[in-house]
């Protein structure tokens, strides 16, 4: 058994060593014994099988992959198991109980020794005699999973246990077989480190930890002055260093910082057009791929592939007009795989031209063409007015978000950027920005909430004296005292009144309604305008990541005339409208010059 580092292996190749004796492994103390249930042995069979079946129906998969066979060859001869026993152990006793069609096929059978239990383990799987099961742990486990493997054969044809074992045991590399990722640690390597690692810590080895001594293994073979290792070792850590900006991340991804390295992303988009429907479903898919491609190709062109799809991403965020482009398809769900593909025949003003085409589309709902200034205005308008709470979701939450980003591009002295990191790591609403009528505040907790926050507000108006005395009063009163409807009714509407939300106002079309995040959106809920604006000036005071076009809303940034702070009217409102429209027409106006 030559030493490989890493590679993959079909499982016929476990049976023997390198001298071509039966392998013997050996199960050291630090591990528990053998614990696999029986649906976990059923489970195994079943995918092995699955794979056969699609394999005779036409669906041709190169192999069944197993997860990792960690382990390190011993002086004398012995392989130590550091991760895999669990699967290696219910291999032998699969093929104990196929013990007679292996011997008809020749297939000689590997050792596997525990050190807990020294040699009384080994003569128990050649022999397994459900009777004895009670002896120890060990016997119990091992007894289950061969009745588990029993059960599973049962009313299955002699033929078909032979064609699960010929399958389980082709020695054909490039056949159909079944497959085990090999990883053998260094000589240097504490196996009792690695175990606490990969088992007690519960940190699985992951596809960039496998693809990783992969290319390194292809390198130190191809290179033995070993420059190769070391510049992708190098380039290694910097690709993973840029990957470990927040920014950087989140720009690029909707999934939430992985516990792992991050580079795994980057093999994902090299090998997405290479993987099957099959190996989708393996936890190690792009370690498969990877290891297909790195045995017809050079670690040279395949590590240039990585390097060039960082490059393109990297040069992405650099850039501040695609950083917002692409960052909001991506929000989106557009696929990044769909975006490199482009960069490859447009010219970056194309590309740009593209993004933005793709936007117009998923915000506005329309194909953007050459439409001039008013056409685009009469296009974007029409969309906003259409718009409504709930129905459309979806669209306002898009809508409002690219707002954001079109104001950000809009003035082309800014440099700031927006926050998709702090905004990803949050949930955000689509919020009113005044109070409406069908929130109204119903059971006796959240109608002192609603009056307890417009009582700390009207605390510091002198006109509202009358007003803060009958919500104190009522908020003095016990839940028991509070006899029906007609004492919070009153106090409701005469805040209402008060703060000008009683008008009769759109309360559900696109100028009534922000991003707001959820916690804070959760916690004021149907609380008034003035009540909310004191919330989000105190978010942005202390530093906490508030949307642009927020913050501007609760301003009043956008209404023409700022006559009173304390609430939102139907003309700050059709402002409102109006600026969203005017600033998406300029967005969309540097398009329709040169459409690809």
């Amino acid at each position: 058994m030559k030493s490989a580092g890493i590679q993959l292996r079909p499982v016929n190749s476990l049976l023997t060593d390198r001298d071509g004796q039966p392998a013997r492994y050996w199960i050291p103390a630090y591990q528990r014994g053998y614990r696999w249930t029986p649906l976990q042995v059923g489970q195994l069979l079943d995918d092995i099988w699955e794979f056969i079946q699609q394999s005779d129906g036409g669906t041709r998969e190169a192999f069944y992959c197993l997860q990792p066979l960690v382990v390190k060859p011993q002086d004398d001869g012995r392989i130590e198991v550091v991760d895999g026993q669990q699967r290696l152990t219910t291999l032998y006793i699969l093929m104990t109980y196929l013990k007679p069609l292996a011997d008809v096929l020749e297939k000689p059978r590997f050792h596997i020794t525990f050190e807990t239990r020294g040699e009384a383990n080994e003569p128990f799987l050649d022999n397994i005699d459900p009777d004895r099961a009670e002896e120890n742990v060990d016997f119990f486990h091992i007894s289950q999973a061969y009745k588990a493997v029993e059960k599973w054969f049962e009313g299955r044809e002699g033929s078909q246990k032979l064609k699960l074992l010929q399958h389980l045991l082709n020695d054909d590399e490039s056949g159909r077989n079944v497959k085990v990722i090999w990883f053998e640690l260094a000589p240097q390597d504490d196996p009792v480190a690695a175990f606490t690692r990969l088992n007690v810590g519960k940190i699985p080895l992951t596809n960039d930890e496998l693809i990783r001594a992969l290319f390194l293994r292809k390198a130190a073979e191809q290179d033995e002055s070993g420059g190769i290792s070391l510049q992708i070792a190098h380039e290694w850590d910097q690709l993973e260093k840029a990957l470990q900006r927040d920014a950087f991340w989140y720009f690029l991804s909707n999934k939430p910082i992985p516990t792992h390295n991050r580079i795994g992303l980057l093999f994902e988009l090299v090998v997405s057009g290479g993987i099957n429907d099959l190996l989708k479903q393996d936890a190690f898919g792009e370690f498969h791929v990877f290891s297909e491609r790195l045995a017809s190709s050079t670690v040279d062109a395949e590590w240039l592939t990585v390097k060039q799809t960082f490059m393109a991403l990297e040069e992405w965020y650099e850039d501040r007009e695609l950083f917002h482009l692409v960052g909001f398809l991506i929000f989106q769900g557009l696929a990044i795989n769909e975006l490199l593909e482009k960069t490859l025949s447009l010219s970056k003003t194309q590309f740009a031209h593209y993004l933005r085409k793709q936007i117009f589309q998923i915000a506005i709902g329309d194909e953007l063409g050459d439409q001039n200034s008013e056409e685009l205005t009469s296009s974007i308008r029409g969309c906003c007015d259409e718009l409504s709470y709930g129905s459309d979701s979806r669209k306002i939450r898009a809508l409002l978000l690219l707002f954001n980003l079109a104001t950000l591009l809009d003035n082309p002295k800014s440099n700031i950027r927006f926050q998709f990191d702090n905004f990803k790591q949050d949930e955000w609403d689509i919020e009113h920005v005044r109070s409406i009528e069908d929130r109204r505040p119903l059971r006796q907790h959240e109608r002192r909430e609603w009056l307890d926050r417009s009582l700390g507000y009207l605390k510091t108006r002198v006109d509202a004296t009358s007003l803060y005395e009958r919500i104190a009063s009522f908020l003095s009163l016990s839940n028991t005292d509070v006899e029906d409807d007609n004492q919070f009714d009153p106090l409701y509407e005469d805040v209402l009144e008060y703060f000008h939300e009683s008008e009769d106002t759109e309360e559900h079309g696109l100028g009534n309604l922000v991003l707001l995040d959820s916690s804070t959106n959760r916690s004021y809920k149907n609380a008034v305008f003035a009540v909310k604006r004191k919330r989000i000036l105190e978010l942005d005071q202390a530093g906490i990541f508030v949307p642009l076009c927020t913050r501007n809303v609760f301003l009043k940034c956008y209404s023409p005339a700022v006559d009173n702070v304390l609430f939102w009217s139907a003309s700050d409102s059709e402002a409102y409208i109006e600026s969203i429209t005017s600033t998406l027409s300029r967005f969309f106006l540097a398009t329709t010059e040169g459409i690809v």
